[in-house]
Formats: C-alpha cells, structure tokens, sequence
C-alpha cells in the first residue's frame, strides 16, 4: 500500500492543512513569499501534518485547532530545509533548484528565519503554555542541530553517538513534537500525549536512519538529487560510519570532498555497497522500529493507532 493511501480518510483535513500553509507563507515582501511558495508547491510527504492529524484522534478532535500545530511544524521542517541547502550548498531539492540557488544564501537563511517566526506566531493560537515550550524547544533543537551538522562536515572520525545524536535533533525531536503536539491541541490525556512523543522519536530515528540509506541505494528520480550527495556535501551518515570499518573502503571515503568527481563518487558507492553496512543500517533503523510498535501497544485502540502502525513500518520498508 502507497504511503498516502493509509491515511487517505485524512484528505479532507490535509487539504485545509495544505490551504492554510499556503496563506501562512505569503508575505507583503513579494520576493519572499515567492521563495516560500517555490520551496512549498515542490511537493513533500507532510508526514508531519499526518503525525499532527493522527496523534489528535487521540482527544477531542477539531481541524479548526489542529490544523494551525500542523502548520507550524510543517514550518519548522520547511525553514530546516533551507538552512539545510545552504549549509551543504546544494542546488536541487526534490528535482527543483533550491531557494539559496535560485536566489542566494542570505536570502535562503532569511527565509528560514521567516518560516521559524510564522511557526511561533501561529502556535499562538492555541492558548497552552505547554505546548509553546515545547515548540520554542523543539526550534532550539532543531538549531542545534544543523550548527553539530556543520561542525562535522568531512570530520570522519566521529563516532557512532555523535550520529545518533544529531539525527535526534535534525529530524527525531521534530516528529516527537508533531505527535505529543497534535495529542496536546486535542486535550488528549498527558500519559497519552508523552506515548506518542516517545513513539515519534522512534519513529523519526527510523526515518532519518532510512534516508541516509537511501542516499546510497536510491536512484537520482527516487531522491530528486544525485545519490551519494550526502557523502559528498560532507554528511557523514550511518551507512558511511559502518562502511568505514572496512579498510579498504575507509580509505577511500576520508579522501572525499568537495570537488570529488561523478565517477569517482560511482565507485566509492559500489564500494560501501559491497561492505555490510547497509545492512547493518536498515538493522539499526529497525531496532528503533521495534520500540516504537512497543510504545503503540500501550496506546488506546482506534483507527489512528493502526495508521500510525502502518506509517511506521512503511518507514522502515521506504525506497523513497
């Protein structure tokens, strides 16, 4: 089953969803609401929306209220995004030009910095201090992520944790927010809004974890970019760290950078694939998985938590 069919009695929730992103990114200043479109109209999973949506089936659910803690995560994904293009210079994302290409890098961070402000004037309205905390923390995380992904770029000899821990805060913490959020703006039980964090950030590791992999066996249509562009821009992912305890392919991977050919890029991919790291990645990545169908367990029985099941191990089976 494709991933939208599983949540498709959602439709109608993520059109006004969808809507309601559009009207919050335009902008007075016309170029900047042209970028934000761009970035917006060039598609997306809105798997946080759909975190947001599921994890409020859980209380009393309203769209009116719910849609804008959908919005603003969406948001925080999107200004992460472009921050994201700049750090590692890249010129497409999802087969478009990004916003830093199209335009420039000062533009593209102010941008980002306008997408993160729109998020925290629309959490607003929902009238929970709670749930403000947990956003503004959830951006500073989020920050503080992309600032380790800088600190790391081509630094090789990290180690396993480091890794782990910047994915917790580039994309783990950012799914935990939508599911505890979603359950928050619907006054769901705290137990049940704190099960769902826990299974977001399992979940988010799960995700993260098979986008790294992906990188390595996806096609250039599959990824909307050129694989092994992650290696290449510097991002030192699992697949790599575990390929690395292969000498041979080590050697060949530290002497990546920045103007590493295509072919040469063809060559070191054949040669993690050749090691076992992708296996022991998509092992990783289903260990997290594992936890998270635990948390859902403990969870009330409804139509959302066996969505929320079907995502997941959708997640971890993903070739896009």
């Amino acid at each position: 089953m494709k991933l939208k069919a599983m949540y498709s009695f959602l439709n109608a929730d993520l059109r006004a969803v969808e809507k309601e992103l559009e009207e919050t990114v335009r902008s007075d200043y016309a170029q900047l609401s042209e970028a934000a479109l761009h970035l917006l109209q060039a598609g997306g999973k809105r798997i946080r929306p759909v975190f947001v949506l599921l994890a409020a089936k859980f209380g009393t659910y309203d769209i009116e209220r719910v849609k804008h803690v959908a919005v603003a995560l969406e948001l925080i994904h999107m200004a992460s995004l472009v921050h994201d293009d700049v750090i590692d210079d890249a010129e497409l994302r999802r087969g478009r030009q990004t916003i830093k290409a199209k335009w420039s890098n000062r533009f593209a961070m102010y941008a980002g910095d306008y997408m993160f402000a729109r998020s925290l004037e629309l959490m607003t309205r929902l009238e929970n201090p709670r749930a403000h905390r947990i956003l503004a923390n959830t951006i500073v995380e989020v920050c503080r992520g992309e600032i380790e992904q800088i600190k790391d770029k081509y630094r090789f000899d990290q180690n396993l944790r480091c890794y782990l821990r910047r994915i917790k805060r580039k994309t783990a913490l950012l799914i935990a927010a939508s599911c505890q959020l979603g359950a928050i703006a619907a006054n769901a039980a705290k137990e049940v809004a704190d099960r769902l964090n826990l299974f977001g950030y399992y979940v988010g590791m799960s995700f993260q974890i098979t986008d790294d992999i992906l990188d390595f066996t996806g096609t250039e249509a599959q990824l909307g970019k050129p694989a092994g562009s992650d290696l290449l821009q510097g991002n030192v992912t699992l697949p790599v760290l575990f390929a690395m305890e292969d000498e041979r392919a080590r050697e060949r991977i530290t002497a990546v950078h920045p103007k590493t050919t295509p072919d040469e890029m063809k060559e070191i991919i054949a040669l993690i694939k050749q090691t076992d790291a992708i296996e022991k990645s998509y092992a990783l990545s289903d260990r997290y998985l594992q936890k998270a169908f635990r948390v859902l367990e403990t969870l009330p029985k409804n139509k959302a938590r066996s969505t929320l099941y079907d995502i997941a191990k959708y997640i971890g089976k993903r070739d896009s």
